[in-house]
């Protein structure tokens, strides 16, 4: 059983006590650095023990970080504790919750088939994930919104990824509960973890996201892998059946037309099957919790990477860390030891390289641009390169804003609403870094540090007008970048 040295902490220990050799962690980290580069954070536990951990500055050990789609297990959680309170079953009809949503093709078979467990399993029948559907809604009624998908397959028997369907579970916990499905963890799993200030975005009618949108440190997610690897024991407390685990963990449908291999696994209740017999809840854009059973060791991590390159920490995992696991602890080596922790504690990501002054600083220093009518409503943009740090002050359609931008290091900054994603995030903290990378060129990256996005400004200044082009490291959707026009005022 896990305990703990001060409240809910885990406990920390070397690799070595526990079964693992400093070498093969210090080599996962430089692999992970030299063939990702955007990890944000992990966590390592071997027999309940965090064994390593490291977050790549300006990342840090007490920021929330966006989960996305890991949010899901957390969901299924929820769906386990109020079955096993006797608010639903598994195989009630979901059309029963809603009456008053009733869709007009309310009694087609395929439709009146459909389960809470085809909802777990991502086998509702329907052929596209309903998300879209959902939030593209004009009335904001995302129950409505899944309806309109048609049933097109017997529920249960065709595996189609569906965030709307993780939605519909958070739909029946609140329905039955009376609670928000947020609400309804705090009691019993958050607090019982330790996981404190947990937030969730939530649906224009108030119910939560449930498939995405959950904000929590890496420690809570090791915390929750812990949680499932000791099937529902937390503490000497049963808080999740063991059978409900074991359900929720082990295969209940086939996914084999995934396209990387540990996406193809199988799947339960919004957990994916692993390569070796390992089980994950997993978020886009690298957010991870493995649970590794054979193991007994849980990795949790977060990060910024691209979508089609989540299967490769998956890939480093399986090569370099679990041969690494021996059963028994291993003899002290202080040298590999203290590489490791040398590493873990010099880990960053490197600012803007490039100089500190221009030729024409002085002449844009001050200047104020009106820009051309663009998606982020950005109006105005002035710059000041007088002090020892740029500043960067931009007017928007909701107010102004005044960016620090450091020079070969991150600048805290205020929260803004600049980078904004509808349903993810509003305002959310910044810490940025500038630089001149040419005479005429200024470069600033803005991290939005509590999620996996960062973006980079490169501004050119071409006689006295201002070409500013804005990129996102990561999206779902294009990742064309965006060409802003400025002129002086």
């Amino acid at each position: 059983m896990l305990s703990a040295s001060t409240g809910h902490e885990l406990q920390r220990a070397t690799p070595e006590s526990q079964g693992v050799t400093s070498s093969a962690v210090l080599q996962f980290v430089e692999a992970v650095e030299s063939q990702i580069h955007e990890i944000h954070s992990f966590m390592l536990l071997r027999h309940g023990q965090v064994i390593a951990e490291g977050w790549w500055s300006p990342y840090r050990h007490e920021h929330p970080h966006l989960i996305f789609s890991l949010s899901k297990s957390f969901t299924s959680t929820a769906v386990g504790l109020a079955i096993a309170e006797g608010h639903f079953s598994i195989d009630d009809p979901v059309l029963s919750f809603f009456p008053e949503e009733i869709p007009a093709n309310g009694s087609d078979d395929l439709l009146v088939a459909l389960r809470v467990r085809h909802l777990l399993t991502m086998s509702t029948g329907q052929a596209v994930d309903t998300w879209s559907a959902m939030v593209e809604r004009p009335d904001d009624n995302w129950i409505r919104g899944f309806f309109d998908v048609p049933v097109l397959h017997v529920p249960g028997t065709h595996f189609v990824y569906n965030t709307g369907a993780t939605y519909m579970l958070s739909a029946i916990v609140q329905q039955t509960t009376g609670m928000k499905l947020v609400d309804y963890l705090q009691p019993r799993l958050f607090a019982p973890l330790g996981i404190e200030d947990a937030v969730w975005q939530e649906s224009p009618q108030g119910i939560t996201a449930g498939g995405i949108g959950l904000s929590i440190k890496t420690e809570d997610i090791a915390k929750f892998g812990q949680f499932y690897l000791q099937k529902g024991m937390w503490q000497g407390r049963q808080l999740l059946s063991q059978a409900w685990v074991e359900q929720a963990t082990s295969l209940q449908v086939s996914n084999s037309d995934g396209a990387q291999i540990d996406w193809s696994q199988g799947y339960g209740y919004q957990f994916w099957r692993c390569r070796h017999s390992a089980y994950r809840g997993d978020g886009v854009f690298g957010q991870y919790c493995i649970v590794m059973p054979e193991q007994n060791a849980i990795l949790a991590m977060t990060g910024g990477i691209d979508i089609f390159d989540m299967q490769q920490p998956l890939n480093l995992i399986w090569d370099i860390l679990l041969p690494a696991m021996g059963p028994d602890p291993l003899p002290k080596d202080s040298v590999a030891q203290d590489a490791l922790s040398k590493k873990l504690l010099g880990l960053n990501l490197i600012p803007v390289q490039g100089r500190a002054e221009s030729p024409i600083a002085s002449q844009i220093s001050g200047r104020t641009y009106i820009t051309d009518g663009n998606e982020l409503g950005i109006r105005t943009i002035a710059f000041d390169f007088t002090g020892s740090s740029y500043t960067v002050t931009i007017e928007t359609t909701v107010g102004d804003e005044t960016i620090p931008c450091g020079h070969n290091m991150w600048q805290q900054g205020q929260s803004t609403v600049l980078f904004k994603q509808p349903l993810l995030f509003d305002r959310t903290p910044i810490t940025t870094s500038g630089a001149w990378t040419a005479g005429d060129i200024f470069t600033m990256v803005i991290r939005l540090y509590e999620t996996p996005f960062y973006h980079t400004l490169v501004c050119h200044f071409i006689g006295d007008e201002l070409l500013i082009e804005i990129r996102v490291n990561v999206s779902l959707e294009s990742l064309k970048p965006l060409l802003l026009v400025a002129r002086p005022v």
